[in-house]
């Protein structure tokens, strides 16, 4: 049996893990994650723990909310495009539009990145991006993780994950108790895929398929690449805008399950939903990737958001105004939908 012969000058650098580059990499990410910070906010960024003081002056009965989420196989689009930018972007929308369905307001958020290789000047990408989320938003980066995996990971490779903590007074949760028959169903407009169903998406383009991320897709009118990263859409700040001035039932985030399996997460036991099919602007992407794939239209439902990313669930008189915040926050806003007592579940008409 042979015996394991001792490495001269073994050290961290020659087992996989830089250390300096670590060190660049928090350097370069510090502007950006202070430029989400909020008063609420203790201590400095880079300790052991994140510190926020919750302004309890602002509420009777304080409820915290959490979310966790990654931002899934869209992350292989970004690799092959080696462009790192909008993905964390993408991650703060997984996370904070699903704290809002609650009606919490999102206050901080924290990251985790594994890499097979950490390379400072991509994760100043992704962190940036993270930021930008943050700011859109509103709440802060206080705090995050970045692991170099070498052996396990390729080097090119990383992976994303985070989660957002929001505050609501109890009171005004919103949890779809309040829902009622005949109740209108708002739809906000997606910026595109989003970060779901991404797994077909490849296997139908780039498997099965010979398309490429620089080809130019009529469909569009530019690269099929820069459709596919088109980072999310973060609608907090619309939809608690929107909480402030019109009662709302109930909030569904359309991630993935699409329409189909995120609506009734939030209905009353014994009531569905019935949607108007052509009530909204399906977005090209969606026509293009049905087309390729022949993909029936209840998977298409059923795997994509087809472009409404959240759904508010409101008596229709309140429908107008709703529509007039939303867009007013820049969004489109469609009435799409109503809520039936004939069974649980979506049905399209």
């Amino acid at each position: 049996m042979n015996e394991d012969k001792p490495v001269s000058g073994a050290d961290y650098l020659w087992a996989g893990i830089d250390l300096g580059a670590a060190s660049d990499a928090v350097r370069l990410i510090g502007e950006k994650v202070s430029s989400t910070m909020r008063p609420e906010v203790m201590g400095r960024v880079g300790g052991f723990g994140a510190m926020f003081k919750l302004d309890t002056s602002r509420y009777r009965e304080p409820i915290l909310v959490s979310a966790t989420d990654g931002v899934g196989t869209k992350l292989k689009i970004a690799q092959m495009m080696d462009r790192h930018d909008t993905v964390g972007i993408d991650l703060l929308a997984m996370c904070a539009d699903d704290v809002v369905t609650t009606g919490a307001e999102p206050l901080f958020f924290e990251d985790y990145i594994a890499t097979g290789k950490l390379v400072p000047e991509k994760i100043a990408a992704i962190v940036g991006g993270m930021a930008e989320g943050c700011k859109k938003a509103g709440c802060a980066l206080i705090g995050g993780e970045t692991a170099e995996h070498p052996g396990v990971m390729e080097p090119d490779e990383y992976d994303l994950a985070g989660f957002c903590v929001g505050v609501v007074e109890k009171s005004e949760i919103i949890d779809g108790s309040r829902v009622k028959l005949s109740d209108s169903i708002v739809g906000i407009a997606s910026a595109g895929l989003h970060s779901n169903g991404y797994s077909l998406v490849r296997k139908l383009l780039f498997d099965s398929g010979d398309y490429k991320l620089g080809d130019r897709i009529a469909d569009f009118g530019f690269e099929l690449g820069e459709e596919l990263l088109a980072p999310s859409h973060i609608y907090a700040r619309a939809v608690l805008k929107t909480i402030k001035s019109c009662e709302i039932g109930a909030i569904a985030h359309v991630t993935g399950g699409g329409i189909t399996e995120n609506l009734p997460r939030v209905l009353p036991k014994g009531m569905g939903a019935e949607i108007e099919v052509g009530s909204w602007e399906v977005l090209p992407i969606f026509k293009f990737l049905q087309k390729v794939g022949n993909v029936d239209l209840a998977e298409m439902f059923r795997v994509f958001n087809m472009g409404v990313g959240m759904l508010l669930v409101m008596d229709p008189g309140w429908v107008p105004r709703a529509i007039e915040i939303i867009e007013g926050e820049g969004y489109k806003a469609y009435e799409i939908g109503k809520i039936i007592g004939e069974g649980e579940g979506v049905r399209y008409s």
